[in-house]
């Protein structure tokens, strides 16, 4: 189905930006060869990154951070660790440094971005050991960076989003560090979505930036050899998880045309219905990183409903 008639105006931009591309028509090294371009298209950061390098908790390499700290920070507030997106397969936080400093500006808490190692070279559980070493690091910094660990958030888009919602779920399941939100966009979290097990037949969604293609490759680069038949299988894909319960609060924000669109609100649904409190917010005619146009209409609208979330998370 051809669903640009849908998109919303405003962010019809962001199809220029980000063209489709089907990942698996081509070797990694050339997908993020393309990739590196468009990220360049990103502004710059309004904060400089502090470059730190922490240690693995799960016996894994070194990891790299970028840490942010606003000019200024409310006593009492807490912080944000941010993972960012690419499919599980492609993105840095040298190449994706605008969103997490404008948040740690915004919401006057430091924010720590995570390098974390990418598939397919490093499949699960790589990645979600990299961010859980990044989470640890970060709470034993609160005094150091002036901030309460008890209200640490977890922020991410895309896979990045779907990382974030692994690493509620791994803390409550390993019991430790707590964490008091989480801010999801658009995350990916169900493997199944585009393929032949797909809960899901919409047909107005994926067709722009992020398809069904795209997500098999990402996933299929995520698993390696994991069989998916162990307790883990949540931590690899949270909509697999078994039970939701005793999970922080969570911010949703997804697109009604984004390929997400579906695995998103039903992961809110089992959320609630697990008694964990959830804000939800669809945006009309917005497909996968409408917000990359940041004067949208749309984008500010979701820009607001983030920092709030944020700031009512943090305490900030």
């Amino acid at each position: 189905m051809d669903t640009r008639h849908l998109v919303d105006p405003d962010i019809a931009p962001v199809l220029d930006i980000f063209p489709r591309a089907d990942l698996d028509a081509a070797p990694i090294a050339d997908i993020r060869a393309r990739a590196s371009k468009t990220y360049a298209l990103l502004p710059p950061p309004v904060i400089a990154p502090e470059a730190v390098v922490i240690p693995s908790i799960h016996g894994g390499p070194d990891i790299s951070l970028f840490l942010y700290r606003p000019a200024e920070t409310r006593p009492g507030s807490g912080a944000i660790l941010h993972i960012h997106g690419g499919g599980m397969v492609m993105g840095s936080i040298r190449q994706m440094q605008a969103g997490p400093a404008a948040l740690a500006a915004a919401a006057g808490v430091p924010v720590a971005s995570v390098e974390y190692r990418l598939a397919p070279e490093h499949p699960f559980p790589a990645p979600q050991e990299d961010c859980h070493s990044a989470l640890a690091w970060l709470a034993e910094q609160a005094d150091a960076l002036g901030f309460d660990a008890r209200r640490i958030v977890v922020a991410g888009e895309s896979a990045g989003g779907g990382l974030a919602a692994t690493l509620a779920i791994m803390a409550r399941d390993l019991g430790d560090p707590a964490i008091a939100g989480q801010l999801l966009t658009y995350p990916m979290l169900d493997h199944r979505t585009g393929g032949d097990a797909c809960p899901w037949r919409n047909p107005t969604t994926g067709e722009f930036i992020w398809t069904r293609a795209s997500n098999r490759f990402g996933w299929r680069a995520l698993q390696g050899d994991y069989r998916i038949d162990d307790a883990r299988r949540g931590w690899f894909s949270p909509s697999l998880a078994d039970d939701l319960s005793n999970l922080p609060p969570a911010y949703i924000a997804t697109g009604s045309l984004d390929l997400f669109f579906d695995e998103n609100l039903d992961y809110a649904r089992r959320l609630t219905a697990a008694g964990v409190p959830v804000e939800l917010h669809s945006y009309a005619g917005a497909i996968h990183g409408f917000n990359a146009v940041p004067d949208a209409p749309l984008s500010q609208r979701f820009n607001a409903g983030l920092l709030a979330a944020a700031a009512a998370m943090t305490g900030a």
